[in-house]
């Protein structure tokens, strides 16, 4: 890459959109982002004496600080949008900077940010940029500020590149693999340059990844800026006790848009749902996510607080990995799976309802989604008669890997389990369960080691690429598939991992590409269509169901909308 002072050019990342897809998904999104995780293996930093105590005043009183408690359960290991995927992380960031484009809260239409005029025409993106905003840091915020938070992100030859062990894969995923060029025109004008037509990407300059650095503050702290935040948002770091795992943030009084009603925003982290939820209903934590079934009812049982919920945009799945198993190759396997597999009753019986049945990679609020579909019915016999028919009616012995804790879109994983393994064992199919947490099974699937497993995906940017190319389009050359073949290796040189399923339908693949390069939304909305009603009859994935987005939230909290994409918009709270 090189640099004229107003110009930025990108050198060709090699297999950057599909390398960076698969590593986003294992961080983060794909099972993804940490924004559901219960993560009961983490105790530290939990326990009602420390919310209570770490709470402070409740607002009550005319002179006390408002704090805002928000509870959940992991900690940011990292307050650097460029360093992690994780959705914990975007929990706190979103709170400290800003992004060019912003989302509306609670919905996934675009709106102003940093930026006051935006455009896409072919591969040109026109980027007018907001006046006056200040950082926590007192610079100016400009168009420099932007290209050197992009460089930082992407480019190795950067004096201030963060480092390839330090870069999260949202770099090339989300920016690098789709800019060819940055032009800048004075402090508050770009215009952007793409290595081809690219539809989602002023939605990925939405994505928190996307958000932007001050220039200075680059220069000064380095990767150091993990715990040392510089941004322009709502909010700026007051105290981060990474010991205690609590974030205290405090109003910034030069915010430039709406709000903030609270003086400050602690962070608490409690890795029990349960607990959380009583911590809630106890009148110590305010808001709280990470939500299972059971603790859903618990809060909508409780006096003081009330259970928000709104449609999400994600897809809980059972991948069959066809690298690995020969059975799986077989499209009337994965169908027969599929029929045997009661997902009516593990939405409404072991989710409680907080979902519903999928039929399809894209869900119900997605450009593309086709609503004739309908979710494999309960069916043993259809099963029976199409494992027969495949050759294996005397049944054959998979293992299913799971996580162990709850997440949005699959809040009862081992139960869940369970329940997919008396049911194909009633067609004859033997399924050994592997439990783990978290982190180790992202890395096992990711590597392809598992035979079937399960997994979800909470939407980047509310695009139907985001699901359609991102999970199961393999992103590997050509040249590199097998006539006849419509799977690929996992350690095919570019393979997109966050396909776990190893699918290489090149029909499928052909479709996603032509919607992700279309500006046209009735075109793309065809298309993609098409490579859902595709996918629903190959069933790469049993398709379990889509799951609503629930927060615990106290009557004292006045303004909170609960997103599924974005947030939480802890700017437009305040506490009554």
């Amino acid at each position: 890459m090189s640099q004229d002072g107003n110009t930025v050019s990108r050198r060709r990342f090699l297999s950057a959109a599909g390398t960076a897809a698969a590593t986003a998904a294992l961080a983060g999104c794909s099972g993804t982002s940490e924004t559901e995780t219960t993560a009961e293996e983490n105790t530290g930093g939990g326990g009602e004496d420390t919310t209570a105590e770490e709470g402070g005043s409740d607002g009550g009183d005319s002179g006390s600080p408002k704090v805002l408690r928000y509870g959940r359960g992991s900690h940011s290991p990292t307050l650097d949008f460029q360093n992690s995927t994780s959705g914990e992380v975007a929990k706190v960031t979103e709170q400290l900077y800003d992004t060019l484009i912003n989302f509306e809260p609670g919905k996934s239409t675009l709106t102003q940010g940093l930026a006051t005029e935006y455009s896409l025409d072919g591969k040109t993106a026109s980027i007018k940029l907001r006046e006056g905003v200040k950082f926590h840091n007192g610079e100016e915020f400009t168009a420099q500020d932007f290209v050197a938070t992009y460089r930082r992100f992407v480019d190795s030859d950067y004096e201030h590149y963060a480092g390839d062990d330090y870069v999260s894969a949202y770099g090339p995923f989300t920016l690098g693999a789709w800019i060819d060029e940055i032009q800048v025109d004075g402090d508050y004008s770009m215009t952007i340059q793409l290595t081809q037509t690219y539809a989602p990407f002023l939605r990925n300059l939405a994505m928190f990844a996307a958000a932007v650095h001050s220039k200075a503050a680059i220069e000064e702290y380095g990767t150091e800026l993990n715990k040392n935040p510089v941004g322009t948002g709502p909010f700026q770091l007051n105290n981060l006790d990474d010991a205690n795992e609590l974030i205290r943030l405090e109003a910034n009084p030069d915010y430039w848009g709406d709000g903030p009603d609270v003086d400050e925003v602690v962070f608490v982290t409690i890795g029990q749902n349960s607990t959380r939820a009583q911590s809630l209903a106890s009148g110590e934590l305010d808001i709280i996510d990470g939500l299972g079934a059971q603790s859903s009812i618990q809060i909508e049982n409780a006096s003081n607080a009330e259970l928000a919920r709104t449609e999400g945009i994600n897809i809980g799945y059972m991948a069959f990995n066809m690298a690995s198993r020969e059975e799986f190759r077989d499209k009337r396997v994965r169908q027969a799976v599929s029929y045997a597999i009661n997902t009516e009753a593990i939405v409404n019986e072991i989710y409680s309802g907080f979902a519903t049945q999928a039929s399809q990679p894209l869900p119900p609020n997605v450009l593309g989604h086709k609503d004739s579909l309908d979710p494999y019915p309960y069916d043993p016999e259809k099963a029976k008669s199409l494992l027969e028919e495949a050759g294996y009616g005397d049944g054959f012995t998979f293992e299913l890997a799971t996580f162990q804790n709850p997440r949005g879109y699959n809040p009862s994983p081992i139960q869940t389990a369970e329940t997919v393994a008396s049911n194909l064992s009633d067609v004859g199919i033997t399924v050994e369960i592997n439990q783990q947490s978290f982190g180790p099974f992202l890395e096992y699937t990711a590597q392809g080691r598992h035979d079937a497993c399960f997994l979800g995906w909470y939407t980047d940017n509310a695009d139907p690429d985001n699901f359609m190319y991102v999970l199961l389009h393999p992103q590997v050359e050509e040249d590199k598939l097998t006539e006849g073949q419509n799977w690929v290796s996992f350690d095919t040189e570019g393979y997109n991992t966050s396909n776990r399923s190893g699918w290489a339908n090149k029909e499928y693949m052909d479709l996603v590409e032509q919607g992700q390069s279309s500006y046209d939304d009735a075109e793309r909305e065809e298309l993609y269509k098409q490579a859902n009603q595709l996918a629903h009859d190959e069933a790469p994935w049993v398709y379990l169901d889509y799951a609503e987005e629930l927060r615990g939230v106290s009557k004292r909290v006045s303004g909170f909308k609960p997103a599924a994409i974005s947030g939480p918009y802890l700017n437009l709270v305040s506490l009554n």
